[in-house]
């Protein structure tokens, strides 16, 4: 009797699930600590994935800042390609500089595609192009099968794709990968510049022991969310791909993560069609590893005075540089058209101290490696 009871309940289970099947086009709930899948609907399909793609711009960000190649406090320059980016953005003007902590939240937050490019323009030599080639590879080291990014934030082309198997095996990759960073994708507000940015993620503030993630929306992609949950030690994350507006992305995200602590609690079959995720690869990846000698570098490490939109600009602080600290600097021209002014082959101990006489002597400047 028992038994009966629990098979007859079992599609009722399913049918509540996806209450909303016509209203999105796929979705997922799973166990973010073995990897389990709970629930699964079409969750190896191809969709676009427009900003939920920042994720990985961030997971590279974040692998970045762990390995010392980029520092919270450091400085990142805009291109005229990035200005130029396509809204939502923050609208920063090309030549003017962004701090990596911001840039961060930025994209977290407010899912800037200006600054989402600033990021993977800084972190691979001035090309997004050769951000995305790395973002494809580095997917396919963690596990994602049927994933192939064409830019750093989602912005609508044909070739760029996504499963939602895949964005959940990203998502928990950068929370088993990067924990000390996850806290960016739960900001619920960030000020900057006097401005009030508020996340999209509805269900930050709202759905108990929410902490994140990201949200995504083209007209091609329609509206894409995905959510992380806590509760009582059992995290879970969901996601909902092509929903048809911010109603439906939220209350499909809420029943997804009700229904699989429920699961969990019940000790319930999960409800899959398709193949469940894997565990995400350990951050041991020969791609990841290899990033940092992938990016075009003048020595170790060096001090950047700016990037100027013109060379007589450039010269005249090549100039003020070896007048005042009597360093030779040297101008890099980018692919973005801009002038960069940098002294190089320093080592960690002597760009600190070239940097910290420049700001002595009112020079901005930020060292890289």
């Amino acid at each position: 009797m028992e038994m009966r009871k629990f098979l007859f309940v079992l599609p009722a289970l399913f049918l509540c699930a996806f209450a909303h099947g016509e209203q999105y086009r796929a979705a997922l709930v799973a166990d973010m600590n073995s990897g389990r899948v709970l629930i699964s609907e079409n969750a190896n399909d191809a969709n676009y994935p427009a900003s939920l793609t920042k994720i990985m711009t961030l997971y590279l960000t974040f692998d970045a800042l762990e390995h010392g190649r980029l520092h919270l406090d450091d400085y990142l320059i805009v291109s005229q390609s990035a200005a130029n980016a396509s809204p939502v953005k923050l609208g920063l003007p090309a030549g003017s500089k962004i701090r990596v902590e911001d840039a961060i939240m930025a994209v977290a937050v407010h899912s800037a595609n200006d600054v989402a490019r600033v990021l993977a323009e800084n972190l691979k030599g001035g090309k997004e192009e050769t951000f995305a080639s790395l973002m494809t590879r580095v997917a396919r080291e963690i596990g994602l099968s049927k994933t192939n990014f064409e830019n750093s934030s989602g912005l609508p082309d044909d070739d760029h794709l996504s499963t939602a198997r895949d964005i959940a095996l990203l998502s928990m990759a950068v929370y088993k990968h990067f924990p000390q960073y996850w806290k960016y994708f739960g900001v619920k507000n960030w000020t900057y510049n006097g401005k009030t940015y508020t996340n999209g993620n509805r269900l930050l503030g709202t759905y108990p022991g929410c902490d994140g993630m990201k949200t995504g929306f083209t007209n091609k992609s329609k509206y894409s969310l995905v959510a992380s949950a806590n509760r009582d030690g059992v995290r879970l994350l969901s996601v909902v791909l092509g929903a048809e507006n911010k109603d439906v992305r939220a209350d499909v995200s809420v029943r997804l993560l009700n229904r699989g602590f429920e699961m969990l609690h019940n000790g319930a079959t999960p409800i899959v069609k398709q193949t469940p995720v894997a565990k995400p690869a350990p951050v041991t990846s020969p791609v990841v590893q290899k990033y940092a000698t992938d990016a075009p570098r003048v020595g170790g490490a060096g001090v950047q005075f700016g990037a100027f939109s013109s060379r007589a600009s450039a010269d005249s602080m090549v100039a003020r540089i070896k007048n005042t600290l009597g360093a030779n600097a040297h101008v890099e021209t980018t692919d973005s058209g801009l002038y960069r002014v940098r002294v190089g082959g320093l080592s960690d101990t002597g760009a600190n101290d070239l940097k910290s006489r420049a700001i002595a002597a009112g020079i901005d400047c930020f060292v890289f490696h």
